[in-house]
């Protein structure tokens, strides 16, 4: 056994691409050994921003022979099928073995010398290597049959134990001779083999494990803030681009001008994150601190001052800008620069983005007037809606459009508005993804469930509901959105009342009308979904939605939670044996009476008494699950179903359904047509598994 070694080094490759092309390198290899027979005990694989490498453990010497077979036509099949197979296996027809009127080709491959697998298997790896984008390079790149890599390949290390494995690509040979750091180390490093290949790279400041240098950065990040008295505000997005720009990461403290932090702190992270790929700190306070963290890639002779220094003047060439927009921004009222919303096109279909906010402030209004949204002003909620956009026009937005929403909620503030208002313009794109906050302020709700369900309904109007993988308006997100935000604040939005006229305009303002049976669709399609990723089983949501007609999204969610402890109890299950059984035997019946509670005997263990004891629960049991459902207490409802248990099970131990006398066989089925009917006051039983 023996352990392979590849490297294959070039110019810087960017960080974003680097995790996903250790991935990719892992399964091209993993499927050349496949196709040799081979398999290796451990593969691991490295990144650096100028080498992506691979190291496989424990390789045999040789591969094993194997007998490959490909099936073929059936006998007698046209002869131009027979002949296109003989030319894809090579073979003659005679060569063949028929097996079952089915022709096979079988080919005895020897075993071959796994560095000759690893010869063919590199090329093979390179050419097919999916870098999201590549290129070519040099004089050979006027063809387009020539090699593409992320940037120029310059050099291959192929080693199988001590050995080299010997092939070429595009003039590129392969070898065991590497190189060390860009500014650190000149000359080649030799690697002798897998085992020393960290080791001899680590001598020549290149630390090859990318986990390593993420390590060395959150820590060294860390220590250079509390050196000072700071805390680091994590970021782990930081942490791995920089570990993707550095080989030797070393991080360092820098400052700037505090009469900065008078622009708001999501602008100077974003500024120093963004373009500068530089940590911020907080101080005691919890407040932003006019310090900074970047990570070098050298050890400076001067400890740094230099690069440092260097670094404080782009950050403060940086943030000036930022100050600029910040200041001319705020000299313009949200109201004048909401008027330039008239020039920006929402969709050709739904007009301009001026068009979708007046849309968005009345039905934010109509949210809150109806009493849907609880606790908020009308006015707040509709002064809100009207300024929520209007920092897509300003300065600061134009640089960073991540900050949409939270730099209209600054100049709101700093304009004098209303708290909840500024709140509603920050907050109203949340929740914009999965773990994101949900908005809890009743204005800010109001705006925020108005701009989706907008998106949502106006896009609908046109029949652009999302298909497949597409989904180019993004509505399953801000369904999402409006779920998470629905369930967070108990809000009871009727959905098939928006599509009352004059409770929600937006479908006439595009010429045709919304189908509200797809809007429910939808968001069921969506809630699924939702639940499911929860953890809610699938059967269960399907038993709640089959029943129809439910377009309150909250109050359908408490039936699926209360469904889902109720069937995993023993009256819940024994409950829906006998409802399976009720219904396989009224698959049999056809006609339907009046049930009427029969005469009793003198107390007899009779089928009649069986009988009218299942009457009898029906009777104390309907009404209470009934009101129950009425009053939304589902649990309650469950508890009055699972009375029935024990007058069901018994009707079947000692009650003959299909009695000979008709009008006794029909009164019978009657009977489990009303327990049947019972149970589905509450989910259809018929779709819950087990």
């Amino acid at each position: 056994m023996s352990d392979f070694l590849l490297e294959l080094r070039s110019e810087e490759i960017p960080a974003r691409m680097q995790d996903k092309a250790r991935e990719d390198l892992a399964r091209l290899f993993t499927a050349e050994l496949d196709r040799a027979g081979l398999k290796a005990a451990d593969i691991i694989t490295f990144a650096t921003p100028r080498r992506l490498a691979l190291i496989a453990k424990g390789l045999p010497l040789e591969t094993e022979a194997v007998s490959q077979e490909t099936k073929g036509p059936k006998a007698g099949a046209p002869p131009p099928a027979m002949e296109g197979f003989l030319r894809k296996v090579g073979l003659t027809q005679d060569q063949l073995i028929e097996r079952d009127g089915v022709f096979f080709a079988v080919v005895e491959k020897p075993g071959r010398k796994t560095a000759e697998v690893m010869a063919e298997a590199i090329p093979a790896i390179i050419r097919a290597f999916p870098w999201p984008k590549s290129q070519r390079w040099g004089a050979a790149s006027i063809s387009t049959e020539s090699l593409r890599w992320v940037r120029p390949l310059q050099g291959i290390v192929a080693l199988l134990g001590d050995d080299v494995v010997p092939c070429e690509i595009d003039g590129i040979v392969s070898g065991s001779a590497t190189k060390g750091h860009r500014f650190h180390h000149s000359g080649e490093v030799t690697i002798g083999n897998a085992g020393d290949y960290a080791m001899k790279l680590r001598a020549a400041h290149v630390i090859v494990d990318q986990e390593e240098r993420r390590a060395i950065i959150r820590a060294g990040a860390e220590k250079a803030a509390a050196d000072v008295g700071l805390s680091l505000v994590p970021d782990e997005g930081l942490v791995n681009e920089n570990s993707g720009l550095t080989e030797w990461p070393v991080p360092m403290l820098g400052r700037f001008d505090p009469a900065f932090l008078e622009v708001p702190e999501e602008v100077i992270q974003l500024t120093a994150r963004v373009n500068q790929k530089y940590f911020v700190c907080h101080d005691k306070a919890g407040k932003l601190a006019n310090a900074f963290v970047c990570t070098a890639n050298i050890v400076a002779n001067d400890g740094g001052a230099a690069i440092v220094a260097g670094n404080e003047k782009v950050l403060a060439a940086r943030l000036s800008d930022a100050k600029f927009f910040w200041e001319q921004d705020l000299k313009i009222p949200l109201d004048e620069q909401a008027k330039k919303l008239s020039q920006i096109t929402f969709h050709e279909k739904l007009g301009t983005v001026a068009d979708k906010v007046e849309r968005v402030a009345k039905l934010a209004r109509w949210l809150v007037e109806e009493g849907i949204v609880k606790g908020a002003s009308a006015d707040d909620a509709e002064r809100a809606a009207r300024l929520c956009k209007a920092d897509l026009v300003t300065g600061m937005v134009g640089e960073f459009p991540e900050l949409q929403g939270v730099m209209g909620g600054y100049y709101a503030r700093a304009q004098g508005e209303a708290d909840a208002v500024a709140d509603a313009v920050r907050d109203h794109y949340k929740p914009v993804g999965q773990g994101d906050d949900v908005p809890t302020a009743p204005v800010t709700v109001a705006v925020s469930l108005a701009d989706k369900l907008d998106t949502i309904c106006a896009f609908g109007a046109m029949e652009a509901w999302p298909t497949g993988s597409k989904d180019p308006f993004a509505l399953r997100r801000a369904a999402i959105g409006v779920l998470a935000t629905l369930q967070t604040n108990g809000v009871r939005l009727p959905l098939l009342k928006i599509g009352e006229g004059k409770a929600y305009f937006a479908i006439y303002a595009i010429g045709h009308g919304l189908s509200f049976e797809k809007l429910i669709d939808f968001f069921a399609d969506r809630l699924k979904v939702q639940q499911r990723e929860a953890g809610v089983r699938h059967d269960l949501i399907d038993a709640v939605f089959a029943l129809g007609g439910e377009d309150d999204l909250v109050r359908l969610l408490a039936r699926v939670k209360a469904l889902q402890g109720f069937v995993g109890t023993d009256e819940g299950a024994n409950l829906l044996a006998g409802y399976k059984r009720a219904t396989n035997i009224l698959k049999q019946g056809s006609t339907r009476v009046n049930v009427t509670a029969p005469e009793l005997g003198d107390g007899a263990d009779t089928e009649d008494q069986r009988e009218a004891g299942l009457v009898r629960a029906l009777n104390e049991a309907e009404p209470k699950a009934a009101a129950a459902v009425e009053a939304e207490k589902f649990e309650d409802a469950m508890k009055a179903l699972a009375t029935l248990r024990e007058p069901i099970d018994s009707f079947f131990d000692g009650v003959l359904v299909f009695h000979p006398n008709i009008d006794i066989a029909t009164r019978r089925l009657d009977l489990l047509r009303r327990f049947r009917d019972a149970v589905h006051s509450v989910a259809d039983f018929s779709k819950i598994e087990g």
